[in-house]
């Protein structure tokens, strides 16, 4: 019997699909199981399976086009089986996710191969900073000009690059939104206006956490970013004020009991927040290592949908577009997230003295239904004195 291949539904949210590519043509065998097509969500690119073994008798739908969930774009029988039933019979459900559609999952992690001599020699010569700088940004090192000592490339040189780019629209010209784009257009539009968001703004002092992260790259092969900082003192903050880890459901105010901390990532046309799950029961390095993988992975589109959802609070951090401060649109059911800034020079008042001090604006959005202005405040003074004191991001015994 001729089974249909359908656009699937993805996630919760998808409502309808990009048919990126057939990796089938019609006449291909075609094994249960087996990769037929990527498709496009709202967040990512995935495989769609077979659901059935035979011949890909029929393509309903070409390379680029974009049809709602349940739509009826291909069909796989047996050579000589006539498919006119498949063809007219009414399509009533689409396959869930989970079934029948799968991220192409990235090969395990292994040691990383030695470089050869002439490899060696070839390398972009970097500054640390502009290193991590390019990685955030996604700008490759090789499309630089050094302006440092021997053409080393320095930090300045990688806030002058620009990243690519979509291609630019011609003046007058309308750009089609993308799967994400109208995923986003539609949860920010569900948050904005019904739930009633109050923000707290607080400066801190950086110095500290900046030396804390200038050890670790003294003494260890990889370091955190400001943002695993971040990540790991908003888990310690939220674990002191479990309050604010909590969503609002109409009827209840939910307490979670695992602290899930989603990461704000940009693409080109749009955003996607990958999530680090259980934050409390992770170290720092933990913590660095994840988000690194997951960045890469959403980056690339080949989050699953399980690494992107469902996070209990999440940060947004700007700070290395030179941003001092913003606000962000909480994403339901979160009833907090924060938005983080640049750290920049700024004269400080210490002990009758104006000396330079090294400050940080950050702005906590927060859900109304389900916190009140003292809650959040408390919650901000713990994540500020955090940072402040940087050591208290380490198990006792351990150091940078």
């Amino acid at each position: 019997m001729a089974s249909r291949v359908v656009m699937p539904k993805l996630t919760d949210t998808m409502e309808e699909g990009v048919l990126v590519a057939w990796k089938k043509h019609e006449g291909d065998p075609v094994q249960a199981g087996e990769a037929l097509a990527e498709i496009e969500t709202d967040k990512a690119i995935m495989d769609l399976e077979a659901f059935a073994s035979g011949i890909l008798r029929k393509i309903l739908v070409q390379e680029g086009a974009t049809v709602m969930s349940g739509t009826l774009i291909g069909i796989i029988g047996e050579a000589d089986e006539d498919i006119t039933p498949a063809l007219t019979d009414k399509i009533t459900v689409a396959p869930s996710a989970g079934r029948g559609a799968k991220t192409s999952a990235p090969p395990a992690p292994g040691p990383a191969p030695a470089l050869s001599k002439r490899q060696e020699e070839t390398r972009v010569p970097a500054s640390p900073r502009a290193k991590a700088l390019a990685s955030e940004r996604g700008i490759d090192l090789s499309t630089i000009i050094g302006t440092g000592p021997g053409g080393r490339i320095v930090e300045e040189d990688v806030v002058q690059a620009r990243a690519p780019s979509t291609q630019a629209l011609q003046a007058g010209t309308d750009q089609p939104l993308s799967q994400m784009r109208k995923a986003i257009a539609r949860a920010t539009t569900q948050s904005k206006a019904p739930v009633p968001h109050f923000y707290l703004t607080s400066e801190i002092d950086m110095e500290q956490a900046e030396r804390f992260r200038d050890q670790f790259k003294q003494n260890r092969i990889t370091h955190p970013s400001v943002t695993d900082l971040l990540i790991k003192a908003a888990a310690i903050a939220l674990t002191r004020h479990p309050e604010i880890n909590v969503s609002f459901m109409g009827y209840a105010i939910r307490r979670h009991a695992i602290i899930d901390i989603g990461i704000a990532v940009g693409l080109e046309d749009g955003l996607i927040t990958p999530v680090i799950r259980n934050c409390g029961a992770k170290s720092l390095n933990d913590i660095s290592t994840e988000s690194r993988t997951l960045i890469v992975r959403a980056r690339s589109k080949r989050l699953q949908p399980q690494e992107y959802t469902d996070a209990t609070f999440s940060i947004s951090n700007l700070g290395m577009f030179d941003v001092e401060n913003f606000i962000a649109i909480l994403i339901p059911p979160q009833a907090a997230s924060i938005a983080v800034g640049s750290i920049r020079d700024v004269p400080v008042v210490k002990d009758g003295t104006v000396k330079v001090g090294h400050r940080m604006k950050v702005t906590l959005s927060c859900d109304h239904r389900a916190l009140d202005g003292v809650q959040g405040a408390g919650f901000l003074k713990e994540f500020k004195r955090i940072l402040e004191h940087p050591t208290e991001l380490l198990p006792s015994k351990e150091t940078p």
